[in-house]
């Protein structure tokens, strides 16, 4: 029995490639010391799976910061601005397309399909003249083979490349990206003779695009084009790989029926569906590369399930023609679990990072193949069954308590214009007006503080003293900047899902649980194991301290039931939205009990609530209609006259705009600048919003200082389409990552321009 790997992280286990790539760009280490980094990683990775056995190993899945734009590089498809005239591509080119440099800014990065990763999205046009411009794929592949390692070269297909692309700028909307298929498809069939000549017999081609829900024509591009490189691929063994969700049926008899392909890829973990078109029909003498172990999440394997599963398709593809593998890449799973030292060792044995992941492909491999690992699995049981029955993962109250909202939709009582006139008695606030998203500057020495408090280094006396002066520092500066609606600067907070899962019970947290986001950022997700609750008061007492430090409005700043799921690794023994009603119950009595503590104004964000939207149409309403359920819930129980903020960032809300409506705000804070306002467009088209709005008049993302007039300017977009009564003015998201060089004087500037169209509107009337 053979066993496949979809890809694997790139990072490292301790995060090398990070810190290579960043001591690169600092001008601190050379390209040929970056080339170094990655070349150990590689071929630890390699022989990583080559001792466990693996027999279809990857290559030229590791990339210097994304795969996607690996392949730009290898089509040569290099946007003018970039100044690339021909040859090899070299990383000054490849890192300014990724990253911008001095002179121009970088290409678009969006989310890859429904993941937390991020790629970088191709600019293309009918004038892009495509050259066979990197031979990484055919490298890498000679790379591994002088080591003595046999891998299959990876390449994102090129149907998949087009339909995740954009029209260039200045190149029509309406631009068929498909047209482009002629021209890229004779840069394939060099980058494929190539690799043939090197030695290859195997091709894996990611085509993960055949899970959504495509049209006719889109589905009749992947017949053209394997029919056009059938010829190439001959001689080839060929993996077309797909992953993250059922696969339809039109496109699983569109993808079955390929030519010159030898073998499917199939997602069974998030496929659930996928695998009764598989019963109903596979065709004769092709290979099935079945994915039972989940690339997403961080749970060991069920081995007596998935052993079941793969006899069951045994049965329907043969013995020799069935390969176990991956759901999808291991790249958003978390690098080996050896380096976690501190995690409790009951919940360790419940997981399994790339690392062990790669040894449960094998061990099922195996297995099938009648050399049964009895002490792996007989310990693989015995794990399961003490997660199953472990009393820490059950709670009967909380259970309860989910279970029994099932029935109400919980709103609040009464409409939000009547509860924003209740508001504003109570909050007395001028017209258009101002504040920030919740957070401020994290400088070294507070993040020094924090690091050392937690090390128990700083007495709790120590660090309250000095988070309180940061506060006073961030409470003194809004009411010198005339900030309407303050906030407390967050310098008690590492990150905004971690810091509240530290504080709720059922999550458990990793040292070098590392997944990487972009780039070389990375973030370090919590785990969820077991049901929710929260123990104590959470923020109460930093924003009730901070309140008493002015008598203007202080916000409450918590992280919405939505976004904790998202950013989260979820347990995967329950649906996801009974776990996301139980962490809105927990957020409901933090609301209250600010509410209790004098807190008027309360933002619970919902950053990540359009990233959750599964990839299928059909499934849109379901997951929309308990996502914001689950957001309503956390406030349905306060009074009219505390105002309820959300904040949303990285926009395309167009097509769920009703749905954000229906979460039923007071206010609402947006990120705008970056989308060009596509935003505006929505309500400029006729949707009805009475709820506040402040659409961001800045992008703070950016070192650049806007000017007041600049920020007027855009103010006065949002009042042609906005009632004045209901924009609010703000950056368009938290300020954290920022200078206070940077902060003061944009700051400065956003309230002038505040109070010039003010007094531009006043002496209108």
């Amino acid at each position: 029995m053979a066993s496949h790997i979809v890809g694997y992280p790139r990072m490292g286990p301790k995060r090398e490639l990070k810190f290579a790539l960043e001591s690169f760009w600092d001008g601190k280490s050379t390209a040929e010391d970056l080339q170094k980094v990655s070349a150990d990683l590689r071929s630890a990775i390699w022989k990583q799976m080559s001792e466990a056995g693996t027999k279809y190993i990857p290559s030229n899945t590791f990339a210097h910061y994304d795969q996607v734009l690996d392949t730009t590089a290898m089509l040569g498809a290099v946007p003018p601005r970039y100044g690339y005239t021909s040859g090899e591509i070299g990383l000054d080119v490849y890192f300014s397309m990724a990253r911008g440099n001095a002179s121009v800014p970088a290409m678009e990065m969006t989310k890859w399909f429904d993941t937390n990763y991020h790629y970088i999205v191709p600019e293309l046009g009918p004038e892009v003249k495509f050259s066979y411009a990197s031979h990484k794929a055919v490298n890498e592949y000679k790379e591994a083979k002088a080591l003595g390692v046999e891998t299959v070269p990876v390449l994102v297909g090129p149907v998949s490349y087009l339909l995740l692309s954009k029209a260039a700028k200045g190149v029509e909307k309406s631009f068929d990206l498909l047209s482009l298929l002629p021209k890229i498809l004779p840069v394939y069939k060099e980058v494929i003779t190539e690799l043939k000549a090197a030695g290859a017999t195997w091709i894996q081609l990611d085509e993960p695009v055949l899970v959504m829900d495509l049209e006719g024509h889109k589905l009749q591009a992947f017949t053209g084009a394997y029919a056009e490189l059938e010829s190439t691929l001959s001689g080839l063994n060929v993996l077309v790989e797909t992953y993250f969700a059922d696969i339809p049926a039109e496109a699983y008899k569109t993808l079955t029926s390929l030519k010159g392909v030898t073998a499917f890829g199939l997602d069974l973990v998030r496929g659930t569906k996928t695998l009764e078109l598989v019963k109903a029909g596979f065709p004769a003498g092709k290979y099935l590369f079945a994915g039972v172990v989940d690339g997403r999440n961080i749970w060991a394997n069920d081995f007596a399930a998935s052993l079941s599963t793969l006899q069951a398709l045994e049965g329907i593809v043969g013995k020799d023609k069935l390969v176990v593998s991956t759901s999808c890449s291991l790249l958003h799973t978390a690098v080996d679990l050896v380096n976690e030292t501190k995690l409790d060792d009951e919940i360790k044995s419940w997981m399994a990072f790339a690392a062990q992941k790669v040894v449960e492909v094998n061990a099922l491999a195996k297995a099938l193949a009648g050399q049964k690992d009895e002490a792996l699995f007989s310990a693989n049981a015995a794990a399961l069954a003490s997660r199953r029955s472990s009393p820490r993962v059950t709670n009967e109250g909380v259970q309860k308590a989910a279970a029994a909202l099932k029935g109400s939709d919980h709103r609040r009582s009464t409409n939000v214009s009547a509860r924003l006139d209740a508001q504003q008695k109570k909050l007395n606030l001028p017209i258009l007006p101002t504040t920030t998203i919740g957070s401020f500057p994290q400088t070294v020495e507070l993040r020094r503080v924090r690091r050392e408090y937690k090390a128990k280094k700083v007495s709790e006396e120590d660090y309250v003293k000095a988070m309180k002066e940061e506060i006073k520092k961030v409470v003194d500066l809004q009411e010198e900047l005339d900030i309407d609606v303050l906030v407390h600067g967050e310098p008690e907070r590492n990150d905004m899902v971690e810091y509240f899962g530290e504080q709720l019970s059922g999550f458990a947290f990793t040292a070098n649980g590392w997944v990487q986001s972009y780039g070389s950022r990375c973030v370090k997700p919590p785990v969820i194991y077991g049901d929710v609750s929260r123990p104590k008061a959470m923020t109460v007492f930093w924003s009730a301290m901070a309140q008493s430090m002015t008598s203007r409005p202080m916000k409450g700043m918590l992280t919405g039931p939505v976004t904790i799921l998202n950013w989260s690794f979820v347990r995967n023994d329950q649906p996801r939205h009974e776990t996301c009603y139980q962490i809105a119950l927990a957020i409901k009595d933090e609301v209250e009990d600010l509410e209790k503590g004098g807190i008027g104004v309360i933002q619970i964000d919902e950053a990540a609530l359009r990233e959750g939207l599964p990839l299928r149409k059909s499934e849109h309403a379901f997951y929309l209609d308990w996502a914001v359920h689950s957001f309503r819930i956390t406030n349905c129980g306060v009074q009219d006259s505390t105002q309820i903020h959300t904040h949303m960032c990285y926009s395309h809300f167009n097509d769920i705009i009703h749905s954000i409506i229906d979460m039923d705000a007071d206010v609402i804070t947006i990120e705008n600048s970056r989308s060009d306002e596509k935003l505006l467009s929505v309500f400029r088209e006729g949707v009805k919003y009475g709820a506040g709005i402040g659409p961001g008049v800045y992008d703070i993302h950016s070192p650049r200082i806007p000017s007041s007039e600049e920020i007027a300017d855009r103010v006065n977009k949002m009042l042609a389409v906005l009632e004045q009564n209901i924009l609010w003015v703000n950056p368009d998201c938290g300020l954290k990552t920022r200078k206070y060089t940077e902060v003061k004087p944009a700051l400065k500037n956003m309230v002038d321009a505040a109070k010039l169209i003010r007094s531009q509107l006043a002496s209108a009337k």
